[in-house]
């Protein structure tokens, strides 16, 4: 073994491949993808965002994106199971680091988030996000529709509508979608909303494929409907962990029962490959309150499904 078989986070010498190392110890990057904030060249950026003074209910999940990559580690050493190949054969791939903001003025954070990945994705690369709480998707959608035109679909996944009604303007995990409906930033129409299993008597005109829907219509048809939803639309992707079972998640804030299995979850995004993505989070993973790691895990085979999803775009 030489000096370069470990630590690829900082001395891998190539942005593209699969390469094993010990996945028990090492830098906790991404798929263990080199640390670099260098994006020539870069066709996905991975950054954590740190960020939960927007929850209702329990906070942690500013240590999901160290999480997420601690459990990545497992899943570096081979391509990922029953793809016909390696997305990162085809994709440069780089995990940016962390988005860097003030706490002491939550007030500012959402602009900073919104400013870090418009500079990335300004300069070309797809962005991977991984949160924090799931407040952050709405200054990233803001970032997305300045980069790409709006407004976008939203494909989101979810116990929760997050579009409860809020003309406070409210740093709030639950009401981001709302204003991002108001705002013109995303079309509820070309949207689907997947796993919901909260009450909210006003879907704003979102297409909603509820927990009992997927369940009693089965993986198929999910994908089917998605797909003729969303048709040929720029795609924000937005997957909360707690869309999926507190038995497969137990590590969120918010836990509802009833929801999606990772299996379900994951065949869904798999059988969603083609469609046009220009962007994805994956948020409120709270690793205080996982058992044995298995939600940090699941998070990090939904960013892999992701990686998958930008690697299959037409």
């Amino acid at each position: 073994m030489d000096k370069y078989s470990t630590d690829g986070a900082f001395t891998r010498d190539s942005l593209y491949g699969t390469k094993p190392e010990p996945t028990y110890g090492g830098a906790l990057s991404f798929l263990r993808r080199k640390y670099s904030r260098d994006l020539n060249g870069v066709d996905v950026a991975v950054m954590g965002v740190p960020f939960d003074t927007a929850t209702t209910n329990r906070p942690g999940t500013r240590f999901g994106p160290r999480a997420i990559r601690a459990a990545s580690a497992n899943m570096a050493w081979e391509r990922p199971y029953g793809m016909p190949f390696d997305p990162l054969d085809k994709l440069a791939v780089v995990d940016f680091g962390d988005c860097h903001f003030d706490f002491g003025h939550p007030e500012n954070v959402p602009n900073e988030i919104e400013a870090q990945a418009f500079d990335i994705i300004d300069q070309g690369p797809t962005l991977l996000t991984m949160g924090g709480d799931h407040f952050i998707a709405y200054p990233l959608i803001k970032a997305h529709t300045r980069k790409h035109g709006g407004p976008v679909s939203l494909l989101h996944f979810d116990a929760h509508s997050d579009t409860w009604e809020d003309d406070d303007g409210r740093i709030d995990h639950g009401t981001m979608f709302y204003h991002a409906a108001k705002q013109n930033y995303v079309d509820p129409l070309s949207s689907v909303q997947i796993g919901l299993r909260t009450h909210n008597p006003d879907t704003l005109g979102f297409n909603v494929l509820d927990g009992p829907w997927v369940h009693d219509n089965g993986i198929e048809a999910v994908i089917a409907r998605t797909r003729e939803i969303l048709g040929s639309n720029p795609v924000y992707l937005s997957f909360d962990i707690d869309c999926l079972d507190p038995s497969y998640a137990p590590g969120t804030g918010t836990p509802v029962c009833g929801g999606l299995t990772s299996h379900q979850a994951l065949a869904i995004l798999r059988g969603l490959q083609g469609i046009n993505v220009i962007g994805a989070d994956i948020v409120e993973v709270a690793p205080a309150y996982d058992v044995g790691e298995i939600t940090a895990l699941a998070g990090a085979h939904i960013a892999m499904e992701f990686i998958c999803l930008f690697a299959a775009r037409p």
